[in-house]
């Protein structure tokens, strides 16, 4: 009998106990105070979620009025892994090293970024991974690389200030952060702030325009009006590398 690698299936089911089970555990919160109605309110939810059996785990208040539940339970769903899409990395990933030498070579000047978060977000720690120093993930932020020149805006930045600044500075790239999604707020912030720059800036001179958090997705990048969509766990060598795939390889240097 063979030992060796099987191979991928081309449909997946759920995983809880036993292979192909189908158990899945999910959460979520109803606006009901916590009570035997609620609970019964959140199997009746699972159930058309498609969870049979579904077994209530976890109930909590949350204040007078909402209730946080988690409920486990079977579905029939497949994953065809034939239709999953995802957005790969079209580019090297390089060391600072590199990094630093392909900017030094082809653009011969500091690769200026801007960085900041824009509307009223103030969740910076997205943002400090990529750009300051300390980074992220063992690996340090953009700040440590010799030959880019980063500035900070921080939090709360509205979008007239980042392209005045982006402008000022002669930006090559602009890097934003979202965190805050309440009410799509990431999408509303994004699109008009790439509404801005083409506003600002005549055709093919706009900086790069580069957008981040975890609830974006990385597919989206045209239809924000981006030039790239970075999702959760990114890290600064993949920014870096990402300027310089799209600013400093042969014949795409700015002047």
């Amino acid at each position: 009998m063979s030992t060796g690698p099987q191979p991928e299936p081309a449909v997946v089911r759920p995983y809880g106990d036993t292979t192909g089970d189908g158990m899945v555990q999910v959460s979520f919160t109803l606006p009901l105070p916590h009570d035997k109605r609620a609970e019964g309110a959140a199997l009746q939810l699972a159930q058309k979620m498609g969870m049979s059996p579904a077994m209530l785990v976890h109930a909590k208040a949350m204040g007078p009025e909402h209730t946080f539940f988690v409920v486990y339970g079977s579905v029939t769903h497949l994953v065809d892994l034939s239709a999953v899409q995802v957005v790969e990395r079209d580019f090297p990933l390089l060391s600072p090293k590199e990094v630093n030498a392909a900017i030094k070579k082809q653009l011969r000047r500091p690769l200026v970024v801007v960085g900041a978060c824009i509307g009223t977000d103030a969740h910076t720690v997205g943002i400090d991974a990529i750009l300051n120093i300390k980074g992220f993930a063992g690996e340090k932020g953009l700040e440590y690389y010799s030959e880019v020149q980063v500035v900070n805006l921080g939090a709360q930045v509205l979008v007239p200030e980042l392209v005045e600044r982006a402008r000022a500075e002669r930006a090559d790239a602009v890097l934003v952060s979202q965190v805050v999604t309440q009410r799509d707020a990431h999408i509303h912030n994004t699109t008009a702030m790439s509404a801005a720059f083409r506003e600002a800036f005549p055709a093919g001179q706009a900086p790069l325009l580069v957008v981040g958090g975890p609830r974006f997705e990385e597919g989206a990048a045209a239809e924000l009006g981006v030039d790239r969509v970075f999702g959760r766990g990114t890290t600064p060598a993949e920014v870096a590398s990402y300027l310089v795939h799209a600013l400093v390889g042969e014949g795409r240097a700015r002047p």
